[in-house]
């Protein structure tokens, strides 16, 4: 299950949205504008959190750089 610290909206705001390297549990945190969004385990819960947030699900976009930044691996890498 995720954890989202902050529910709040994205609007206005510009990318990035980072999803961060795995931890060693295998969660990757998210941040909008270094605002912490949550802790994602799956492709899906980055997904829930930017909904969360108030981006429209036709934007949410994972494989779009112009949205997210993966770093220490794609979004194919939780562990």
């Amino acid at each position: 299950m995720p954890h989202s610290a902050a529910r709040g909206t994205l609007e206005g705001m510009t990318p990035p949205i980072v999803v961060h390297p795995p931890s060693a549990d295998g969660g990757r945190q998210v941040t909008a504008h270094s605002q912490l969004l949550g802790l994602a385990h799956s492709r899906e819960d980055v997904a829930e959190f930017l909904r969360d947030v108030g981006l429209p699900p036709e934007r949410v976009q994972l494989d779009d750089p112009d949205l997210i930044e993966w770093r220490g691996g794609g979004p194919d890498i939780w562990h």
